[in-house]
C-alpha cells in the first residue's frame, strides 16, 4: 500500500538573512525553525534540510537493515545508526555517511557487512539520494 506524508515549509527574506519554519504535518510531531546559518554554521537550535534527510536516511536504513537480517534468520536485537548528510555551499549535498553499530545473536562481522551493504544499497532513502555519495561503517557491538 503507498503512503504519502506531508511536511510544509515557511520561509520570510533573503537566503543570508531570512529564516523559516518547517512543520512535519502528517505526524503532528513540531514545527521546527530553519535558517541558512543553521545549515553553514552553527545550528543554535535550528535545524536544516541535511538533519532532516540524516533523520530521515538512518531510520529508514535501520528498517532495511532490520529487514534483511530478519530474512537471513539473525534478526537484531538493537541497530544504533547515524546519518551524517554534507552539505556544501555551491555544490549542494554531497554525502551522506552512514555509522551502524549492530547486536545481532548468531552472526558474525563478514556477514553483518554484507547485510549492511545490501540495506545501505536498498534502503528507499539510499535510492532517493542517487547522486550522491554514500558511505557505510559497519560493526558489531
Amino acid at each position: 500500500m503507498a503512503a504519502t506524508r506531508t511536511a510544509n515549509a515557511h520561509w520570510e527574506g533573503s537566503l543570508f538573512e531570512g529564516a523559516g519554519r518547517v512543520s512535519l504535518d502528517s505526524s503532528g510531531l513540531g514545527t521546527f525553525d530553519v535558517s541558512w546559518p543553521a545549515r553553514t554554521e552553527e545550528a543554535n537550535g535550528k535545524t536544516s534540510p541535511e538533519e532532516l534527510i540524516a533523520a530521515a536516511h538512518s531510520s529508514c536504513y535501520n528498517m532495511a537493515l532490520s529487514n534483511v537480517l530478519a530474512k537471513a534468520g539473525t534478526p537484531p536485537q538493537a541497530l544504533d545508526t547515524r546519518a551524517d548528510v554534507t552539505f556544501e555551499p555551491g555544490k549542494g549535498i554531497t554525502g551522506s555517511h552512514i555509522t551502524v553499530v549492530g547486536t545481532v545473536e548468531g552472526i558474525d562481522a563478514d556477514a553483518f557487512a554484507e547485510a549492511a551493504e545490501d540495506a545501505k544499497k536498498n534502503c528507499p532513502v539510499s535510492q532517493a539520494l542517487t547522486g550522491t555519495t554514500i558511505t557505510l561503517d559497519a560493526s558489531l557491538a
